[in-house]
């Protein structure tokens, strides 16, 4: 299956021309509300309870990209038509990059590390917002990769390129690990993909960081395991957690849009690396949380992405958690 992998300046400089395209084919045939931002920030974390777990969810900021992106197996027609349905905008998929920060016994857990200052410049807030949420980012304990795309493991190096976070346990993929770091992967890649190979390479080779290499139903700590997810990279993994008999998974990138997902969730995105694995992954994994009532938590969802799956006829619908103060 063929992929739309857009270079840093390919989406750098459609982000940056989005206001001025227009698609007068799809152009709404109802008014809609545009809501634009608050003159001051939005809360960037959100916190709540699984049993004994207390889990926060840290906003490392928002990402733009080019809606041609989203469901490149599908008629184009027919994704634009589902955007629109869905009072989203036909041209620009603006996502959101949602962390989560585990506190189940003695252990203080990160799912991913962010893009830092390395990507996009809407992105690498999530240090400041660790702290801003009362979060002391040194007392972090383990930090896990889903893996190792720029918005999830990029911000792993300070500017010393030392780990962000030093004193943590380090945690990847075993499977996710080989592929980045083949010795002749950066030679054989289209230039377009290169820049993500290094990427990847420098964020592993990061000093003060000593990976530990994970397998599907790995421990990180008690409560807390990772689970096979491959697809959107080949070895993407999943956190789940569990406490009290309650459950709920960090889908990273296997999910990665909130209604297009569900609704169509054989549909695939630019940037999985293999879509009919992405999209089996996809459907196991919104069958668990449907069969054990697992909730999940999509790192690019509407902040803060927490939720449940039900089943909507041959598909499938995400709900939102109903936020409790």
């Amino acid at each position: 299956m063929s992929v739309f992998r857009p270079t840093r300046r390919d989406i750098l400089s459609m982000a940056a021309a989005m206001p001025a395209l227009t698609l007068p084919a799809f152009a709404p045939s109802i008014a809609r509300a545009n809501l634009g931002a608050p003159a001051t920030p939005n809360p960037s974390h959100f916190s709540f309870t699984l049993g004994q777990a207390k889990l926060t969810v840290v906003s490392d900021g928002h990402l733009a990209t080019p809606t041609n992106g989203l469901g490149v197996n599908a008629d184009p027609a027919e994704v634009q038509a589902f955007l629109k349905a869905h009072f989203l905008s036909t041209t620009t998929n603006y996502s959101h990059t949602n962390h989560l920060l585990i506190e189940l016994g003695d252990a203080k857990v990160l799912v991913d590390v962010g893009s830092g200052d390395r990507f996009l410049d809407t992105a690498g807030r999530l240090m400041g917002n660790l702290e801003s949420a009362g979060i002391d980012a040194s007392t972090i304990t383990h930090v896990v990769i889903t893996h190792a795309h720029p918005d999830h493991i990029w911000g792993v190096r300070d500017d010393f390129d030392e780990a962000i976070i030093p004193d943590a346990q380090y945690f990847i993929g075993g499977t996710e690990h080989t592929h980045w770091m083949q010795d002749d992967l950066l030679a054989s890649a289209p230039p377009e993909a290169q820049q993500f190979i290094v990427g990847a390479q420098n964020s592993i080779n990061v000093d003060g960081a000593e990976w530990q290499l994970m397998s599907n139903d790995g421990e990180i700590a008690p409560g807390i395991r990772v689970i096979d997810t491959p697809g959107h990279t080949p070895g993407h993994m999943a956190v789940v957690i569990e406490s009290d008999g309650q459950q709920l998974m960090a889908v990273g990138d296997a999910m990665n849009h909130a209604w297009m997902n569900f609704a169509h969730p054989d549909w695939v995105n630019g940037f999985d690396m293999d879509g009919d694995q992405t999209a089996a992954t996809r459907r196991r994994l919104l069958d668990m949380a449907v069969a054990d009532d697992i909730a999940v938590l999509g790192y690019h969802f509407p902040f803060p992405g927490v939720g449940n799956v039900m089943k909507d006829g041959e598909a499938y619908r995400f709900v939102p958690a109903l936020w409790k103060w």
